[in-house]
């Protein structure tokens, strides 16, 4: 047992030794790393939580919008329902090449072939109303590309989900609006033929996101 003792002792001297004897640039050098590992952990949560702010603020706005102006004004209908489509399309994109959540790689395929659908459909419907279809995003809607692409991979579904929840809630007010209060008749029919399919793409969304949450 003394023996034993006697050579626990040693063992932990040595290890002592050891730890004393270890150059202290190393030691400078672990701490500096440690300290940009804790620096870069927290930048990269606060951007994400200022993402998502950016993102429910304009959920929010564009919200406000689809409900107050879109249905209308035929020129906010057009510019709002064309630029929907691109988003949805591009967002889709992304989607489709960083999640790998089966659910949402086949909704994001959906969107792609749905959303091209729809803009083929209005598209000589917005030229026989005079109208001109928006020729990229707004900043809103950019914003929501920027963060999606910002998103970390741990974050990227839930980021995605959540602003395909937002935006397509956006979409259903906007077309239910302009098939009801709108002044162009062939717009009307287009948006009253969309609003279907986009409440399809709702509850689908909205059962992804569901399912995330329980897991």
């Amino acid at each position: 047992m003394r023996h034993t003792l006697l050579l626990s002792a040693a063992a932990l001297a040595a290890l002592s030794l050891a730890a004393c004897n270890k150059p202290a640039s190393t030691t400078a050098a672990d701490a500096t790393d440690a300290t940009k590992a804790a620096a870069s952990d927290a930048a990269s949560a606060t951007g994400s939580a200022v993402s998502k702010a950016e993102d429910a603020t304009g959920a929010a706005v564009g919200a406000t919008s689809a409900n107050a102006l879109g249905p209308h004004d035929t020129a906010a209908f057009v510019s709002n329902a064309s630029q929907s489509d691109m988003y949805e399309i591009q967002a889709a994109q992304i989607a489709e090449k960083r999640s790998k959540n089966p659910q949402i790689q086949a909704f994001a395929k959906m969107m792609v072939k749905d959303h091209t659908k729809s803009t083929d459909l209005m598209k000589p419907l917005v030229q026989a109303a005079g109208q001109t279809p928006a020729a990229k995003l707004d900043d809103r809607r950019q914003g929501f590309i920027d963060n999606l692409n910002k998103a970390s991979d741990a974050d990227f579904d839930k980021t995605y989900v959540d602003q395909q929840v937002a935006a397509h809630k956006e979409a259903l007010d906007l077309m239910n609006g302009y098939a009801k209060d709108g002044s162009d008749a062939g717009l009307k029919g287009g948006a009253a033929q969309i609003v279907p399919v986009v409440q399809k793409h709702l509850d689908r969304i909205k059962a992804i996101q569901a399912s995330m949450k329980k897991s």
